[in-house]
């Protein structure tokens, strides 16, 4: 009879560590170009949309007329549109090393992965690019970006992970890992900020603790504090052109069980009281965003190149949404493709009215 209640003393102090992170994370004004934090009928949502086939190879002659757009499985009009190449609109990348989730033997595989993909082509990039690390201490990052990979990989090179500082072993350790992970999410947002147009995330990682199960409990408020939490991250990278991927450099030494528990949270969290900490999952955030997640895998210049296909071409596509019924109301999106053999990836759905994340 103990278990839930000291369960729950476990999740207070983590939802609260992410509240403070998210309060700080929405002071900024809503940057300009960006959309309005209250949705309802009338206000354009735009999407990136990829189109590809089967094989995964990006299909770039499509007009208007192929699309649908159902917002709830409801037909919308399709407000705006243009094929979009990164030769007009250069897609920024930041490639993010985790190593709080990785396996410490796996940190410097990561990081050679990396420098292979920077040094690739003769260190010549086609997106604007920076490297990020993510330590026990926190996000360490340049904030500036190049298209010399050879430079990025120099460096890298230098750069010292340092020692780890938090304990693995319990749950206490794995509330401290998921703590820094949603810390460095909303750093990543709010770096987003302050950049123009599209931005791609490619998270190398395992991914974070779930801290979900049949003996993990919560209450009302616990639940309210989490739901509230996924408004704002999906909104606003929504709102930011923001894409995440997640590239597992265990590739097929993970065991199957943790590599496809995520899949579990990968439905849209519609009401308060569905809501878990596993839905907060790096891999169900990338997958949420329109990004791939990459399991089995352990080719991680392979898997960085795969998602920047994305970056090459997509569409930009607005509609009308639907009309919203309460605040925080969750409409799962769906785009098809009038094309035999072409399939379109973008965000599975977004919040309409989300007062969580009002700017102030």
């Amino acid at each position: 009879m103990n278990a839930p209640r000291f369960v729950c003393t476990f999740i207070l102090p983590l939802i609260s560590g992410m509240l403070a992170a998210s309060g700080q994370a929405t002071q900024p004004a809503t940057p300009p170009g960006a959309e309005a934090a209250i949705t309802s009928a009338g206000q354009s949502i735009r999407l990136d949309v990829t189109a590809e086939t089967k094989a995964g190879l990006p299909v770039t002659d499509l007009g208007k007329q192929d699309f649908t757009i159902l917002d709830n499985k409801t037909a919308r009009p399709i407000t705006s549109f243009k094929m979009v190449s990164a030769t007009d609109d250069p897609v920024n990348v930041i490639l993010m090393i985790d190593a709080v989730n990785t396996p410490y033997q796996m940190v410097a595989y990561s990081r050679d992965g990396v420098e292979r993909f920077l040094k690739s082509n003769e260190g010549q990039l086609a997106n604007p690019t920076s490297v990020a690390v993510l330590t026990d201490q926190g996000v360490q990052m340049d904030s500036s970006f190049s298209r010399d990979g050879n430079a990025l990989s120099t460096d890298l090179e230098h750069h010292q992970i340092g020692l780890r500082e938090i304990n693995r072993g319990s749950q206490w350790g794995a509330q401290d890992q998921l703590q820094i992970c949603m810390n460095a999410v909303h750093q990543l947002i709010g770096f987003a900020e302050s950049l123009p147009g599209r931005k791609i995330v490619i998270w190398i990682s395992p991914g974070w603790p779930l801290i979900s199960g049949p003996r993990v409990y919560l209450d009302d408020r616990q639940e309210k504090q989490i739901f509230n939490e996924i408004v704002s991250l999906s909104t606003r990278m929504r709102q930011l052109h923001l894409t995440l991927y997640n590239a597992n450099p265990v590739g097929v030494m993970e065991s199957m069980q943790r590599a496809d528990y995520y899949e579990a949270f990968l439905k849209g969290v519609s009401k308060v009281n569905q809501v878990q900490l596993g839905d907060l999952s790096v891999q169900v955030l990338a997958a949420q965003t329109g990004g791939l997640v990459f399991e089995g895998d352990s080719d991680v210049p392979g898997m960085i190149t795969r998602s920047l296909l994305d970056a090459k071409s997509w569409y930009e596509i607005g509609f009308d949404p639907l009309p919203a019924d309460k605040p925080d109301e969750f409409h799962e999106i769906d785009v098809k493709i009038d094309k035999p053999g072409v399939l379109a990836r973008t965000r599975d759905g977004y919040y309409a009215n989300p007062v969580a994340i009002t700017p102030r």
